[in-house]
């Protein structure tokens, strides 16, 4: 790791980094999750939360020490002297469990927030941290050191009782503890000892309006600790998957399901922003929101698995923010949304963040909601196609809605536009775009006539075969052999693979064959994708990135639909080596194995469950 300048704290904030000789940063695959089904931690290896927004997904962090060591502001526990660590959920739950092993005793932290509809308790947004020493004994030591609004608000703290309050003009949170606690400046610190049978609870809760402080004593952690795993034993037990990847596909599911938001069933593309594609590069995006395409793929993988109550939070979703009606237009759709249904999403800076490692810009918020991206309505079309066919038959109201996006689709299929990897460079021809208007056709004549629902199926039927021979005539290159990136052009683009998935050309036609061995020469590096080249295909944007593993996923599927089964298991396998510790996968993966982007990725989690479940099914 490259040693980065330490930077001196700025007014009013107190630094918190690591001691002498140890890295400031914990690299982004040594993290775990853990979430309420409303926002989400993540919890390092060495113990030590590093982001939290509190109360939702997309709300300003209160820890964020993973964009900025100094200035983010963090949730430390651990041994208080040198300590191996491992880390493991435990079995079948997102209850997070850190382990520290020294010479005099084994201790662990389980870190978990519990999951409730109880009104006031939801409100509480309670992160449990329940420290144990399991053998021997342990000093631990802990420091709450919230810096709030991305570290820019500044707080107090004051004890009320054996309450510890840090309040800021926007928000006000509780910790409690069942060992004393100091005050250290903005921080609060603890140091304290176990015996082998003790333990120690730390509760933090958002705290104001309804919400008062309470503690939390040793037997309701016990208790909470309990019902937790219940629920997502209980979640995960409607699971139908029995294959060969039964750990890693229930995984990548209790992944995609703490990417929920509850109140409303939205489905974040990732949890975090920022974390960079490329160390030192430019490509830091803030991907706390609802992209119509990620989340319509997630409700395709839960559909497959079993899920249909995630389906339907999201169809609801849908319905209620993203369909034709109450005055909005047929479209052309925002391609993503706030967790609210918000369509405002401003892009700016935050330059008083160093970012992950040195890889600045910060950014809150997304531009990319101004583009225009047409591929969206074939993977929202496909979505409410599979929710009607697995889960149960949508409403009149509802495709009265997908009428009018089909409709809207045939007039506008033609157009350039920003294509499904959102480039800054201009709007172009993308044949994945085409595709999925296709798709988008397609999908609706299919639900039309097995439903024998009214439609105007001849425009339908002759925009889609239009479609069909446009790609066929524009987006193949003789040149290469291959389907190509845009219309008469001859970049290769990775998107295409989705052309046998989404049932476009047969698996084994010879066209799709010659694309697919191009694709394998060009673009992939020991079963790992990479989107495009960007030097052939300038997107707008310096630098490199890394290969894109939803891709990957993706080739291991063409290669499965394709009957090359051994290279598919082969590829699938290697893939699998790249997941971190726990089994979770960021967006992209750096040339020496290391995660990059934000972490971790719906994208990447939905596209292991569809492969899996197809090669597994293709074995047989």
């Amino acid at each position: 790791m490259a040693e980065i300048p330490r930077r001196e704290p700025g007014p009013g904030i107190t630094g918190h980094g690591p001691g002498p000789g140890l890295p400031r940063y914990v690299p982004i695959a040594d993290h775990g999750l853990i979430g309420d089904l409303r926002s989400v931690a993540l919890v390092g290896s060495n113990g030590t939360i590093d982001w939290y927004c509190c109360p939702s997904f997309d709300d300003p962090s209160v820890f964020a020490a993973v964009l900025d060591a100094e200035r983010g502001g963090c949730f430390d526990l651990a041994a208080a002297e040198a300590a191996r660590t491992k880390q493991f959920y435990f079995p079948d739950t997102n209850v997070l469990i850190t382990r520290f092993f020294t010479e005099d005793g084994v201790g662990e932290v389980q870190d978990f927030m519990p999951v409730t509809g109880v009104d006031g308790e939801a409100e509480r947004h309670r992160l449990i941290r329940r420290v144990l020493c399991v053998r021997g004994t342990m000093p631990f030591r802990a420091r709450v050191a919230p810096r709030f609004n991305y570290g820019a608000d500044p707080h107090t703290v004051r004890t009320e009782g054996r309450v510890v309050l840090f309040e800021s003009p926007r928000r006000a949170l509780a910790l409690t503890a069942t060992v004393p606690l100091e005050t250290e400046g903005p921080d609060v610190l603890a140091e304290f000892k176990l015996a082998e049978g003790e333990s120690a609870v730390f509760a933090l809760d958002q705290v104001g309006g309804d919400v008062a402080p309470r503690r939390c004593a040793r037997t309701e952690a016990e208790e909470q600790f309990a019902t937790t795993v219940a629920y997502w034993r209980r979640w995960l037990a409607q699971s139908r998957y029995r294959g060969r990847w039964r750990e890693m596909v229930h995984r990548s599911a209790l992944t995609l399901k703490l990417l929920t938001y509850a109140p409303t069933g939205a489905i974040v593309a990732a949890p975090t922003t920022s974390l960079p594609e490329r160390l030192g590069g430019e490509r830091n995006w803030d991907y706390r929101y609802v992209w119509v395409r990620d989340a319509a793929f997630a409700v395709y993988a839960l559909l497959r698995l079993g899920f249909s109550g995630e389906a339907a939070a999201f169809m609801r979703f849908v319905t209620r923010h993203i369909s034709p009606g109450d005055g909005k237009a047929t479209g052309p759709l925002q391609i993503m949304y706030g967790i609210d249904g918000r369509t405002e999403l401003p892009e700016r800076e935050l330059p008083h963040l160093e970012g992950h490692q040195g890889s600045a810009p910060v950014r809150v918020g997304n531009a990319a909601a101004g583009q225009l991206q047409l591929d969206i309505y074939g993977a929202l079309i496909d979505s409410i196609y599979l929710y009607d066919r697995w889960a149960e038959p949508i409403s009149s109201g509802q495709w009265d809605d997908v009428c009018a996006l089909v409709d809207w689709v045939c007039e506008n299929w033609d157009q350039p536009d920003e294509g499904v990897w959102e480039t800054r460079g201009g709007r172009k021809n993308f044949l994945y775009s085409r595709l999925m208007c296709w798709v988008a056709v397609e999908r609706a004549v299919r639900l039309a006539n097995h439903r024998g629902l009214p439609a105007d199926l001849p425009r339908w039927r002759r925009a889609r075969d239009t479609i069909y021979r446009r790609i066929m005539d524009h987006g193949w290159s003789a040149e290469r052999q291959a389907f190509v990136q845009c219309e008469d052009g001859d970049v290769l683009d990775a998107a295409v693979l989705m052309m046998p998935l989404a049932k476009f050309i047969a698996p084994t036609d010879p066209k799709w064959l010659s694309t697919l061995d191009a694709l394998t020469e060009d673009l992939v590096s020991d079963s790992l994708v990479y989107r495009y080249d960007p030097g052939a295909s300038p997107d707008g944007l310096s630098g490199e990135e890394g290969t894109f593993s939803i891709c990957s996923f993706w080739y291991v599927e063409a290669l499965t639909r394709a009957g090359r089964l051994d290279e598919a298991r082969l590829a699938f396998e290697k893939m699998l080596t790249y997941a971190n510790h726990l089994g979770l996968f960021a967006e992209e993966i750096g040339r020496t194995g290391e995660q990059q982007g934000n972490f971790p990725q719906a994208f990447t989690h939905l596209s292991l469950i569809s492969a899996a479940y197809n090669l597994d099914r293709a074995l047989g």
